[in-house]
C-alpha cells in the first residue's frame, strides 16, 4: 500500500480498519497496520481513518498505538509487543516456573527431572498448536488472545487454590479443546458468511444493473414519450390544415367545374378559329418564303451595285482627273477673313506638326470640309505672279494619287489642299516614340503594298505627262500623305518643276529606297540587299515587325523591285511604266493571298477614325466626312447627306462641292440602294458586337 501510494502520487487516502484485517498476517493486526502505513506514507499523502463509521486519529504514547475519537476518548490500543502464549502459560503456572528456576539452580534429581520433562512435553505441544492456529488464522488468534476477560477467565480457572497441578492441566487441555472447536466453529461460519456475502454482492450486483436497465428504459420511454408527444401534435396541426385544404380545394373544384363548362364552349369556337389561323399561317409562310427569295435577289442586285459603285467611282476619279487638267478648270478663291476664321487665326492648336516639312501647314474647315492650309514664305515666292504660277501648276496636278488643291488665298498667299487625316508616311514608319497611339497607326504588310503601287502610280503619271515629263525631285516618306483609308498621295514637289531624265532616273532611285524602307521600317535600306544576297530567308529577319508576318514571296519581290531602282544606273531602259506594271502583279498576288485566307492581315486602322474609318469612302459625305444617314444624288452625279447639300445650296452656292463646276440644276434624288447598303452594314456590325 505505501508503494501504491508513492508510485500513484497519493494526497488523500481514507482507510477503514475492516480494509486492514484482510492484509498480511505479517502486519500483526489492523491497528498495527495501519500505524505502519501512517508512520511509512510520504509527507505529501494526508491519511484519514473510518472505524465504525466514524473517523478517528492515530496517536502515539509510550511506545504505544492509540486510535481516538474525535472527542478523545480511545477506541483502541497496540501493544508494542505482543504477549506470548508461552507468557501466558507462565502467568498461569508460576509454581512450575519457580520450580524449574529453582532446579536449574541446585543439582537436579530423577523425580524433578521426570516432572520438568513431562511439563516441557505439555509446552511443547501447546506451542505447536498455538503455532498451527496462528499461522491458520493469526487475526482470529490475535482477538482472541486479546480479549482480555478470556484470559482472566483462564487465569483465575487455573490459578483456584484448590485445584492440583494435575487438575490444573487437564482443565486447561479440556479449555483449549473446546477453544479449537469454538474456533473451527468460527471458521465454518465465517466461510458461510463468505459465500453468503458472495452470493449476496451477485444478487446486489444483478439487481444494479437489473435497476440501471430499467433506469434507462424509464429515461427512453419519457424521451420517447416526449417525442410522441410533439408528433401527436404536428399531426394534429397536418390534419386541421388538410381538413382546410380539402375545403379550399372543394371550393377550387365547384369553380373547375363551372369554368369547364365554359372552357368547352370557348374549345369549340378556338377550334374554329385555329382551323382559320393554320390557313392564315400557311399563306404567311407562302410570303415568307417568297420574301426570303426577294431579300436573296436583292442580296445579289446589293453585290452587283456595290460592284458597280466601286466601279463608276473610279470612273469618275479618273474622269475628273481628266477634266480637271484642262487650263479653263477654275479653283475657288478664299478671302483672307475666311483662312482666318478656319484657323482660329493661325494659333498653333491649329498648326500641323509633323516628321516632314509641314511647318506652316494648318488644319481647318471649310465648307464643311476638313482640309489642309499651307502658308508660302516671302522665300517660297516672292511676288504674286510667283504666286499664281504656282497655283495654276498644282491646279494643272490632278491624279488620286497626287495631293489635290481645293483653292486659294491671294492676299495671304496660301493654298488650300484636301486633308489627309492617318498624316505622312514618315511619322508611321520612323517614328521613335512607340505609344499606343502610334502602334494603333501601325500599318500591315497588304496596306504597305498597296501605298507602294500608289505612289508608283502616281509618279507613273508625272513621268508619263504632256507634252514633257515632270520629275518629283524630293521622293521621300515625308512626302507621302495617307488618307482615312490609307490612299497615298505625293505632295511637297521642288518648284520650279525639273523635266531632265537624270532627275527622273532620281525619282526611280528614290522610289527604290522608299519601298525598302516600306519593307523594313528604317531609314537605311540597304539590310534587304544584304539578306538577300545571303540567303532568301535571312530577309525575314530584317522585316519591319510592325507589318505582321510578311508572306516570303511576296517580300522578296518587292525587295528586288527596290534593288532594281537602286541600280537603275546598269539598266538606263528601267521607267516607272514597267515599274508600275510589276507592282501592279505583286499587288493582285497579294490581294489572292489575303482573298484566300493564306494569310492574316492584322488591323491597321487608327483608333481615332475608327466609327468612320471602317466603312467605305464612299459611305461618306464628301461635305461633312462622316457616314451618311439620309444621302441624296446631286446634279454632279455624287451623293451627299441631304442636309449637308441642302446647306450648301442655301448659302447661294450653284456649283458642285467635288468639282467646283456649275451645277445644271438644284433638283436632289434620294439614292436609296446607297442607303440600304448602309444600313446592311451597320446592322451587321451592331450584331458582331453584341
Amino acid at each position: 500500500m505505501v508503494d501504491l501510494i508513492t508510485g500513484l502520487r497519493i494526497t488523500k487516502l481514507v482507510m477503514s480498519l475492516t480494509f486492514m484485517k484482510s492484509s498480511s498476517w505479517k502486519s500483526r493486526s489492523a491497528i498495527s497496520g495501519s500505524f505502519f502505513v501512517h508512520r511509512q506514507k510520504p509527507e505529501f499523502c494526508e491519511l484519514f481513518i473510518i472505524c465504525g463509521g466514524k473517523l478517528v486519529f492515530l496517536r502515539e504514547r509510550n511506545n504505544e498505538g492509540l486510535i481516538e475519537d474525535d472527542q478523545g476518548e480511545m477506541v483502541a490500543n497496540s501493544r508494542s509487543k505482543r504477549q506470548s502464549f508461552k507468557d501466558l502459560v507462565v502467568k498461569m503456572f508460576p509454581e512450575n516456573n519457580s520450580a524449574k528456576m529453582k532446579n536449574s539452580c541446585d543439582s537436579p534429581s530423577s523425580a524433578s527431572n521426570s516432572s520438568v520433562d513431562q511439563w516441557e512435553k505439555y509446552k511443547d505441544e501447546i506451542e505447536n498448536y498455538m503455532s498451527q492456529i496462528l499461522s491458520s488464522n493469526a487475526e482470529e488468534i490475535d482477538d482472541f488472545i486479546a480479549n482480555e476477560n478470556l484470559q482472566n477467565s483462564i487465569t483465575e480457572f487455573v490459578m483456584a487454590d484448590n485445584l492440583t497441578l494435575q487438575e490444573k492441566r487437564e482443565a486447561v487441555k479440556i479449555k483449549f479443546l473446546e477453544i479449537k472447536q469454538t474456533i473451527q466453529l468460527s471458521r465454518e461460519e465465517a466461510k458461510g458468511h463468505v459465500r453468503g456475502h458472495a452470493k449476496a454482492q451477485w444478487a446486489t450486483t444483478l439487481c444494479t444493473r437489473r435497476a440501471e436497465e430499467i433506469d434507462g428504459c424509464i429515461n427512453d420511454e419519457i424521451a420517447r414519450k416526449a417525442d410522441l408527444k410533439r408528433e401527436l401534435d404536428a399531426t394534429k396541426e397536418e390534419i386541421s390544415e388538410l381538413h382546410t385544404e380539402v375545403e379550399i380545394t372543394t371550393s377550387r373544384l365547384n369553380s373547375i367545374l363551372e369554368l369547364q363548362g365554359e372552357l368547352s364552349n370557348k374549345l369549340q369556337l378556338s377550334s374554329v378559329a385555329r382551323s382559320r389561323a393554320e390557313v392564315k399561317v400557311e399563306k404567311v409562310v407562302k410570303q415568307r418564303t417568297d420574301t426570303l427569295q426577294e431579300i436573296e435577289e436583292y442580296r445579289k442586285q446589293r453585290d452587283v451595285l456595290r460592284r458597280r459603285i466601286e466601279f463608276c467611282r473610279e470612273k469618275d476619279a479618273i474622269g475628273n482627273a481628266t477634266m480637271l487638267m484642262k487650263p479653263s478648270f477654275e479653283y475657288k478663291e478664299f478671302t483672307a477673313a475666311e483662312i482666318r476664321a478656319a484657323t482660329d487665326g493661325f494659333s498653333d492648336r491649329m498648326r500641323l506638326k509633323s516628321g516632314g516639312d509641314w511647318t506652316d501647314v494648318y488644319k481647318a474647315r471649310l465648307n464643311h470640309t476638313s482640309v489642309a492650309i499651307k502658308l508660302y514664305s516671302s522665300g517660297d515666292v516672292d511676288s504674286a505672279d510667283a504666286f499664281r504660277a504656282k497655283v495654276k501648276l498644282f491646279s494643272h496636278m490632278k491624279h488620286p494619287h497626287i495631293l489635290s488643291m481645293i483653292g486659294f488665298c491671294s492676299e495671304l498667299r496660301c493654298i488650300v489642299f484636301e486633308y489627309m487625316h492617318n498624316g505622312c508616311l514618315r511619322d508611321i514608319l520612323f517614328s521613335s516614340k512607340r505609344s499606343s497611339k502610334r502602334r494603333n497607326k501601325c500599318l500591315n504588310w497588304q496596306a504597305r503594298i498597296c501605298i507602294a503601287a500608289n505612289v508608283c502610280t502616281g509618279l507613273c503619271y508625272l513621268h508619263r505627262a504632256k507634252p514633257r515629263p515632270v520629275a518629283h525631285g524630293n521622293l521621300n516618306p515625308s512626302k507621302i500623305l495617307l488618307d482615312r483609308n490609307n490612299v497615298a498621295n505625293i505632295h511637297g514637289f521642288r518648284t520650279p518643276l525639273s523635266f531632265d531624265k537624270s532627275d527622273i532616273r532620281s525619282d526611280i532611285r528614290a522610289y527604290g529606297n522608299l519601298v525598302l524602307q516600306i519593307l523594313t521600317g528604317r531609314n537605311w535600306a540597304g539590310l534587304v540587299e544584304e539578306a538577300i544576297m545571303m540567303d532568301q530567308t535571312k530577309l525575314i529577319e530584317v522585316l519591319d515587325p510592325m507589318a505582321g508576318e510578311w508572306p516570303l514571296d511576296i517580300a522578296l519581290e518587292l525587295g528586288r523591285i527596290g534593288i532594281k531602282c537602286l541600280s537603275i544606273h546598269e539598266d538606263k531602259e528601267l521607267n516607272m511604266t514597267s515599274l508600275a506594271r510589276e507592282v501592279e502583279k505583286v499587288k493582285k498576288l497579294a490581294d489572292e493571298i489575303v482573298a484566300n485566307g493564306e494569310c492574316v492581315v492584322a488591323n491597321d486602322r487608327n483608333q481615332d477614325d475608327e466609327d468612320s474609318g471602317e466603312f467605305p469612302n464612299f459611305f461618306l459625305c464628301p461635305i461633312l466626312q462622316e457616314v451618311m444617314k439620309n444621302p441624296h444624288v446631286a446634279a454632279d452625279g455624287f451623293s451627299y447627306e441631304l442636309e449637308a447639300i441642302e446647306e450648301w445650296l442655301k448659302t447661294g452656292r450653284d456649283t458642285s462641292p467635288m468639282t467646283n463646276l456649275r451645277l445644271n440644276d438644284k433638283l436632289l434624288t434620294p439614292n436609296h440602294s446607297l442607303r440600304s447598303l448602309i444600313e446592311d452594314l451597320q446592322k451587321k456590325r451592331s450584331i458582331s458586337i453584341r
